[in-house]
């Protein structure tokens, strides 16, 4: 019997909304407004006033910070019929703020139940042996040998040397 492809797929920004997360943070704790247009090409502390930009930091390692983050629209969808078609693995740089592995996880469970426990990789560096990729950090691409997917997210907007999907519909076209 011929393997399934191994398929691996970034959280933050491709099945999480964490930008949208950040604009509802600084609405509501400093009343700031950050619009998606001010953020092409940009990161999300970089559009900030100087005065609160280091308070990023501060939130993303809240206990909770990755619990309530939307999930991206038609991830769910997609995601579930990639998971019947592929060997499925959700990856993370869940180990770079302290509280988001336990987040995470319970994100996960909660919103696509139908991922083992044992199809996810919480890791530093993304070292996979997967056949296909999909991020919104070109640095996760740098050492991956198979298919690289971009996902569109505003501070990737200027990188044109990878395969870009815009939206999870784009997945699906491709994939399914």
């Amino acid at each position: 019997m011929e393997r399934k492809l191994r398929l691996a797929i970034d959280m933050d920004e491709v099945l999480a909304d964490t930008i949208g997360k950040f604009i509802t943070v600084y609405e509501q704790r400093h009343q700031t407004i950050v619009k998606l247009d001010d953020l092409p090409g940009k990161e999300f502390r970089e559009v900030l006033p100087e005065e609160i930009r280091d308070t990023l930091r501060v939130y993303i390692n809240e206990p909770g910070f990755f619990r309530d983050i939307p999930v991206m629209e038609g991830a769910y969808e997609v995601v579930e019929k990639l998971h019947e078609k592929y060997d499925l693995y959700i990856v993370s740089a869940a180990m770079e703020f302290k509280n988001s592995l336990a987040d995470k996880l319970e994100w996960l469970n909660e919103h696509f139940p139908f991922i083992s426990w044992t199809n996810i990789v919480f890791c530093g560096h993304k070292i996979v042996d997967v056949d296909i990729l999909i991020d919104d950090r070109i640095k996760n691409f740098v050492n991956f040998e198979g298919r690289k997917l971009l996902f569109t997210s505003p501070h990737n907007l200027a990188i044109h040397d990878y395969e870009r999907v815009n939206s999870w519909k784009e997945v699906a076209d491709l994939l399914l």
